[in-house]
């Protein structure tokens, strides 16, 4: 096979179409919110308790699929939980009520738990630590993108067709994906399209050794120093996710067109926020000197402060200045998530990435569950505003969190981080 120049690029490229696909089959559902709980007679708890049963799953399955990412390597795990996710999305065609879809959204939850961990665990494996939150940004702008797809595609599918339609059609994207995934996809020191010069360039490979166990994790400090603020940051990212054309249908009066027209933008300034996240950690150690682990901390503390906005959606006047608010919040958030996921890089082996990143991303699922129950149990009392009030608080604690448990500074005096 003929060498492909910046093939490293090329992968994370790969990457981040696979969470394309796989954010647009998880947004499809609060895409078709205001259309499903009429349809299918849903009320707002029985919505709630869907879109609780894919957060269930993917939450307890996250460290699980990165466990089996570890175990059974990155090329065939990744291209069967993509087969099995494509499949539990086209199963949603099917549903007849809330108990039907539930369990339907559970299946999809825990095989897209391991898009996160195995996105990581790629980059981990091709690029060293000064250009992973780089690398970070561009995987993860496909949460974003997917979730900004998602409203055009699935509502233009189900006004063109139906909403059955539209969950075969987004479910099958990633049967696709999962093919071209396995043809193309090795280990830099396996990948026979990857030039001489660039092999050097890339991470050595990890020594033969067992993978860290669970209990030791969890009874680490570092990891807590990343879980905790992934605890208090997931619950913005569900409820952009899940909450908001549900939130401008029912208070800003939007009609299914209207929140195709602007449910999408807040994932587009989060696309920005998570590439420009990437780029500030090496800014910051380029112009202001930071050690590593303080650049990834000074960023999660700047994306914090910028939640203010979405915490103030209460308050603005019409609609657009309420999704101008959530703009706001999708680009600090993806920031936020950049960064903590690309610490979990610097901080953990190698052959255990995958399984950390599951852990810690399990605590943040943990807390977007949480937080949507809450607002499922609430939102028809006290409305959405003071709801939405509560994200910045829980962002900037968890940013406090960070730099309490991770320490940066001082560790980026000891030495190179471990990743």
């Amino acid at each position: 096979m003929a060498t492909v120049a910046r093939l490293r690029w090329w992968i994370v490229g790969l990457v981040c179409v696979g969470t394309i696909i796989n954010y647009i089959d998880r947004n499809a559902l609060g895409v078709l919110a205001p259309h499903l709980t009429q349809e299918l007679d849903l009320s707002t708890q029985e919505y709630s308790w869907i879109v609780a049963a894919f957060q269930v799953a993917y939450t307890l399955m996250q460290p699980v699929c990165g466990a089996i990412l570890d175990w059974a390597g990155l090329k065939a795990a990744f291209a069967l939980f993509a087969v099995a996710w494509s499949l539990a999305g086209m199963g949603h065609a099917f549903a007849g009520g809330w108990v039907s879809l539930a369990a339907l959204r559970g299946a999809l939850g825990a095989s897209e738990a391991a898009a996160i961990p195995a996105g990581i665990k790629a980059i981990g494996e091709w690029f060293g630590p000064k250009d992973r939150s780089v690398a970070v940004g561009f995987f993860n702008a496909g949460t974003s993108l997917g979730a900004m797809i998602a409203p055009p595609l699935v509502i233009w599918l189900t006004l063109t067709w139906d909403w059955r339609t539209a969950f075969l059609v987004t479910g099958s994207l990633g049967l696709v994906w999962a093919f071209a995934w396995w043809r193309l996809y090795e280990r830099p020191a396996r990948h026979p399209a990857l030039s001489d010069v660039e092999r050097a360039k890339a991470p050595a490979e990890p020594e033969t050794g067992v993978a860290v166990p669970f209990r030791a994790l969890l009874a680490d400090r570092t990891f807590w120093a990343l879980a905790i603020p992934r605890f208090l940051a997931e619950p913005a990212w569900q409820t952009f996710s899940f909450w908001i054309p549900l939130y401008l249908a029912r208070e800003r009066g939007l009609d299914l067109k209207g929140v195709a027209m602007f449910a999408w933008m807040p994932f587009l300034a989060a696309d920005l926020g998570g590439i420009l996240g990437g780029y500030l950690s090496p800014f910051l150690m380029g112009r202001l000197k930071l050690g590593l682990l303080t650049s990834r901390a000074v960023g999660v503390g700047l994306g914090a402060a910028l939640m203010i906005a979405p915490a103030c959606v209460g308050l603005a006047h019409g609609p657009l200045a309420a999704i101008a608010l959530f703009c706001v919040g999708g680009f600090a958030h993806q920031m936020i998530s950049v960064l903590i996921n690309t610490l979990t890089t610097d901080v953990f082996p190698r052959q255990s990435l995958a399984r950390a990143n599951g852990l810690v991303g399990m605590m943040g699922w943990t807390g977007g569950l949480l937080f949507s129950l809450l607002v499922g149990a609430l939102a028809d009392r006290t409305g959405f505003g003071p709801l939405f009030a509560l994200l910045g608080v829980f962002d900037i604690a968890g940013a406090l969190v960070l730099f309490a448990l991770l320490r940066p500074a001082a560790r980026d005096r000891l030495g190179p981080a471990m990743g």
